[in-house]
């Protein structure tokens, strides 16, 4: 429980910080799946943005805001047949009243395969 306390003053001490680490992890794994298409790191990918949607969602939480949400996506396109041949969107949140101890989190995948 010290570690989650140490952790929770460390992110509260650097907040804007932190979010701004997230959202530009985020510009940079999109930037990059946008450069690779097909041939982009998917586990690497899918690991950086889990780690940028759980800081995003750690500032969120401390700052008690009443909810935050959170949508990736990624699309396979061929280009040979011209059409998508995959799409994953992962979501993820928190959500409840303000100024309540109540939050919780929710999370949901979408895949498609042709």
């Amino acid at each position: 429980m010290n570690l989650f306390r140490w952790l929770n003053v460390a992110v509260t001490r650097n907040l804007r910080t932190i979010e701004m680490i997230g959202v530009l992890m985020r510009i940079f794994s999109f930037s990059l799946v946008s450069w690779l298409g097909p041939e982009s790191p998917f586990l690497f990918v899918w690991a950086f943005n889990t780690a940028d949607a759980v800081m995003l969602s750690w500032c969120a939480f401390i700052k008690k805001d009443p909810g935050a949400a959170t949508a990736e996506g990624f699309a396979v396109y061929d280009v040979k047949e011209q059409s998508i041949r995959s799409i994953l969107i992962l979501f993820s949140g928190i959500y409840g009243p303000p100024n309540d101890e109540a939050i919780c989190a929710a999370g949901a995948v979408v895949e498609w395969q042709r």
